[in-house]
């Protein structure tokens, strides 16, 4: 192995295993919480997954409040007017329940709270001063990896582009990441955001910044989902659910102390310009993208293909690798992730723009293979005409 240096700390203590939700109260009472702000979507609430939470917090005669102004693809505007409610009401510490979108809000909520200003301001790598309002995240989706990630990804609402808090100041305190809330999920959420999560696994594994640390995470991520997200979107079991969450977890783990790449830059275009679901947006692109960048690293995507469980017997590595790319296919296919042609409001007339955006995406230099605007749109248009 090549000699390198690089620093891997987790700045996030997870808690994983069923019941761990009602954990909530005592661990935002043990990190000094005295006025909490909820962060869930209205979905979330009315589907019953915040009363565990609310019970624990009252259970410490913790006050809180409710902020439910949460939507896919998280706008900077909602996390402004959360925000000024925070600061209205003397909030201390946060708790958000739900997908990325929640957690990312509250990333940008407990940013501005400690660090006034705008979001634009805090959008890089490494820019906060300080450590955001304490959070605690509750993943009720097996995708995203927010609850373990130094990120937030907040929609600029004038622009239409996907703005990026890129700091391990940004990450919560606590995860409480509790398999046992999967169970009820719908299987088109399960479906988009677990292939989400085998996104972050091969990205995190294939990318640029991939360490020895990150890829030890990606490779068991990625065994993880292909084991169990067929079963968890058909008939969902315990052992599904809790394959899946800690096959997200892990992968929000190996991506975000590493990095994503092409397929992250497109599918955030299109979420900027059409408000397409992130999970759906990635698995649309996962194949035709990691296909294009198998000739940067053949051993790499082999290896991808191994843990995707490709029978490597009397094959090249080149060979694996491809199977790999149909084997992601299958699973698309498999849990009824839909052709991207099939979803509403994307046109090809689009792609040249998205390509631009695509590229100025601050993930395009960890991309394995060399990409600019004129391969973007090329991936764009074979992706479309798969």
């Amino acid at each position: 192995m090549t000699l390198l240096k690089y620093s891997f700390s987790l700045p996030t203590r997870v808690e994983f295993g069923e019941g761990v939700i009602k954990q909530a109260g005592k661990e935002a009472k043990s990190l000094g919480a005295t006025k909490i702000m909820l962060i869930a979507d209205k979905g979330v609430i009315s589907a019953g997954l915040t009363q565990a939470v609310e019970e624990s917090l009252r259970e410490e005669n913790l006050s809180y409040i409710t902020y439910d102004k949460i939507v896919p693809n998280p706008r900077d505007i909602h996390c402004i007017e959360g925000y000024e409610l925070a600061k209205k009401e003397g909030i201390d510490f946060l708790v958000a329940v739900g997908g990325g979108s929640s957690m990312d809000t509250a990333k940008a909520i407990g940013t501005l709270l400690t660090h006034g200003k705008t979001i634009r301001d805090w959008c890089g790598f490494q820019l906060l001063e300080r450590e955001i309002t304490p959070l605690i995240a509750i993943p009720t989706t097996a995708g995203t990896g927010s609850e373990v990630t130094p990120f937030a990804v907040i929609t600029d609402t004038n622009t239409h582009v996907k703005l990026n808090i890129f700091d391990p100041k940004a990450a919560a305190k606590v995860a409480l990441v509790d398999p046992g809330v999967l169970m009820k999920l719908p299987s088109g959420i399960m479906a988009s955001t677990g292939i989400d999560a085998m996104t972050h696994a091969v990205e995190a594994y294939t990318c640029n910044l991939a360490t020895p640390h990150t890829d030890a995470y990606a490779l068991y991520a990625i065994d993880l989902i292909v084991r169990n997200l067929r079963q968890a979107v058909k008939m969902p079991t315990i052992e599904s659910c809790t394959g899946m969450m800690l096959g997200s977890t892990i992968a929000g783990i190996a991506f975000g102390y590493s990095d994503v790449a092409a397929v992250h830059c497109m599918a955030e275009a299109l979420g900027g310009r059409y408000d397409t679901p992130h999970g759906v947006a990635n698995a649309v692109l996962l194949p035709t993208v990691t296909e294009y960048n198998i000739p940067a690293n053949v051993q790499k995507h082999a290896n991808v293909a191994k843990a995707l469980g490709v029978d490597m017997t009397d094959i090249t590595l080149e060979e694996a690798a491809l199977r790999g790319v149909e084997t992601l296919r299958e699973l698309c296919r498999d849990v009824g992730i839909k052709k991207m042609r099939e979803i509403d409001g994307i046109d090809p007339k689009d792609f040249p723009a998205l390509a631009e955006a695509a590229e100025k995406n601050v993930s395009t230099p960890s991309n394995p293979r060399k990409i600019t605007a004129k391969e973007y749109l090329e991936l764009f248009h074979k992706a479309y005409e798969v």
